[in-house]
């Protein structure tokens, strides 16, 4: 076995990749062992690659087997690592959804527009300004064409729309939640859309979302192109396929709610779920994944598509997150710490595991550059591109990792990690060798925590602050 460092061996002691590295299957199938992330300079033909970005929605770091669930199989999620990289150490935006969407979309941390201060949106009010540029608008203009399937979560209509914000077609959902047969959302009324316009479609919503998407990549493109599929699945309310009975008890609760408050009730959906259906959703999200790629691979287009695949946020109730502590809505590990895999057959080699820390602004950077766009200058961007790393095994620049929200604050650097938590403590920890935060250093690192939390609050300093 060759040498493992530091920060690998920590990766490996938090659970997800030991069984791949010691070459034993956690997954449905038994797979070679991973080798440490090696770029392949020179590969490739220079041509554009189309982007296709998938999100799953609260899915947790080690919700796939190829992360460590003894309980879930998502062979399709697993084959897509083997085909590419994994990454241990990958992270969010932020602890929530429209944050976190917020600074995949714009490359920028969410504080530094108005919309992203949302944790997350929950009315018409917020959204994000169409007259900043996104990750779609930045390709559009670039010469690709864009599309986004499933949840938006940036904005309702009149004033906010993925059509206004650079994708050329949207198919979904505006809100952060909805019933998954009625499509009754957050706000209570019905929430699926195609373009600007009402869509009924009563049957369960990963199955619709997949049609749409297997469509899209299986047409005959001229030009390149960027799709965003954004699942909902596995978040609240707990149903799967088949589970009418219960989506229609839920609707009905939400069609006799009085107030806002009401409706979030029923969907929050705190009278049901289990590991069991919490299983039945991610091993269907997985199901749906197998779908899009296998079209993909039909339509000739595999070998020279980016797929990017992670979670908007950390795990919720039901996620099977160990050896991380926290969840969604938490800057601890579980709050953002995410599953990501990238697949690029035609520039980057399969089996591989990458340990460098990385997170959404970053992959904005990264695509806009494996795409040949560029960022508006006046809009600089808060990420770093990997593309140097991942073809021509450049060395990534030492930078920071930041994560501000009302309840916490964190800042990563290399292996350590500063973490302020919501009763306003101090605490600093080593992930290479405790990730799952329970060994506080702070009273013998007195230094190194100040100059980290001096860190986080001069960055913190040139983002807008919260209302109120």
């Amino acid at each position: 076995m060759p040498e493992i460092s530091r920060r690998a061996l920590g990766a490996l002691v938090g659970g997800g990749a030991v069984g791949a590295v010691a070459g034993t299957a956690t997954g449905a199938e038994a797979a070679p062992a991973e080798r440490p992330f090696r770029a392949r300079p020179g590969a490739g033909s220079g041509r554009r690659p189309n982007v296709l970005v998938i999100l799953g929605d609260d899915l947790g770091w080690a919700d796939l087997s190829s992360y460590g669930a003894p309980h879930i199989k998502t062979p399709n999620l697993d084959r897509l690592a083997r085909q590419g990289v994994r990454f241990t150490d990958a992270y969010s935006g932020s602890s929530t959804c429209s944050p976190t969407r917020f600074s995949l979309y714009t490359g920028r941390y969410p504080g530094r527009t108005e919309g992203g201060l949302a944790e997350p949106i929950a009315d018409r009010s917020q959204g994000l300004d169409p007259n900043h540029p996104t990750l779609a608008s930045l390709l559009k203009k670039a010469g690709y064409a864009t599309a986004l399937i499933g949840k938006w979560h940036c904005g309702w209509l009149p004033d906010y729309s993925p059509t206004k914000s650079g994708w050329d077609e949207f198919f979904g959902n505006h809100g952060g939640v909805l019933e998954y047969f009625s499509k009754l959302g957050q706000l209570g009324d019905h929430d699926l859309y195609e373009g600007d316009a009402e869509y009924k479609d009563l049957r369960y919503y990963t199955t619709v979302l997949t049609e749409r998407a297997v469509e899209y990549v299986s047409r005959d493109h001229d030009r390149p192109w960027l799709l965003n599929l954004n699942f909902t699945t596995p978040h609240w309310p707990w149903l799967a396929e088949g589970d009418e009975e219960t989506g229609a008890e839920i609707a009905a609760k939400i069609r006799a709610a009085t107030s806002q408050a009401e409706v979030g009730k029923a969907l929050n959906h705190y009278d049901g779920g289990s590991v069991a259906k919490y299983t039945q959703m991610v091993e269907s999200l997985d199901a749906a994944v197998g779908e899009v790629l296998a079209a993909l691979r039909r339509s000739g287009q595999e070998e020279n598509t980016v797929v990017l695949f992670a979670s908007d946020n950390g795990g919720e109730r039901w996620s099977y997150l160990w050896p991380l502590s926290g969840q969604k809505f938490s800057l601890q590990e579980g709050g953002i710490r995410v599953p990501a895999i990238l697949r690029w057959p035609a520039r980057i080699d399969g089996r591989q595991v990458s340990h460098e820390p990385n997170f959404s602004p970053d992959w904005t950077a990264t695509l806009l550059e494996l795409a040949g766009a560029r960022p508006d200058p006046a809009y600089p961007l808060d990420g770093t591109s990997l593309a140097g790393y991942l073809l021509r095994g450049e060395r990534l620049p030492e930078r920071d990792l930041f994560w501000r929200t009302r309840g916490n604050r964190a800042l990563r650097r290399g292996d350590w990690k500063y973490y302020r938590d919501a009763k306003g403590t101090d605490h600093l920890y080593d992930l290479a060798a405790d990730s799952r935060e329970q060994a506080d250093l702070a009273p013998d690192e007195p230094e190194l925590l100040t100059e980290l939390k001096a860190a986080w609050e001069k960055t913190a300093a040139g983002l807008l602050p919260y209302p109120g």
